[in-house]
């Protein structure tokens, strides 16, 4: 069995709504086991049984778009995930370079499909305020650390929110991370 993270983009925001229960609901349908949500953010953990492909770059293109398709037929929107193992997102969230418990700071990981954007944003960050923002690029990501007092006002925020962006990126705090590795 691999386990799996899904990360649904744009849920539960701009008239989007998928309740935890139908997700975990659609992915049991759909044949996936120890299926759980976290939070109300589009956040599933769960396992496929495997072939030996054991997370395999073809197979999780294969269940990704298998995944979007399922989403779209059911909540009527045009689906966007990004697919990890268990052991990429460990991979990613062990690597976060900043404090994550750094008093009045959000720690965030931005996940996108278009490494084209990514880098297009990781190079714009070198003219962020660092007393607001600051991001690193990872593998694959780019990590964020917010000043609270700033929020979605930071520069950075605003950059990524624009519109060429947030088709191809999404945003995930890194304790709800941790809460889907747990």
């Amino acid at each position: 069995m691999t386990e799996y993270i899904a990360l649904l983009r744009g849920v539960n925001v701009g008239g989007i709504t998928v309740k935890s229960a139908e997700l975990k609901a659609l992915f049991e349908e759909m044949g996936f086991a120890s299926v759980r949500t976290v939070l109300a953010s589009g956040n599933v953990a769960f396992e496929q049984g495997s072939s030996g492909d054991d997370g395999d770059a073809g197979a999780s293109a294969g269940l990704k778009r298998r995944i979007e398709r399922s989403l779209g037929e059911r909540f009527g929107y045009e689906a966007w995930i990004v697919l990890l193992t268990r052991a990429e997102l460990a991979r990613v969230v062990e690597a976060f370079p900043f404090d994550a418990e750094r008093e009045g700071w959000h720690p965030y990981v931005l996940f996108g499909s278009d490494a084209a954007h990514l880098a297009e944003l990781a190079s714009a960050s070198v003219d962020l305020d660092e007393a607001d923002d600051l991001v690193r690029e990872g593998d694959g990501v780019l990590y964020w650390h917010n000043r609270r007092e700033r929020g979605v006002d930071s520069a950075f925020s605003k950059l990524t929110a624009k519109a060429r962006y947030k088709p191809s990126t999404t945003n995930r705090n890194l304790r709800t991370l941790a809460k889907l590795l747990a």
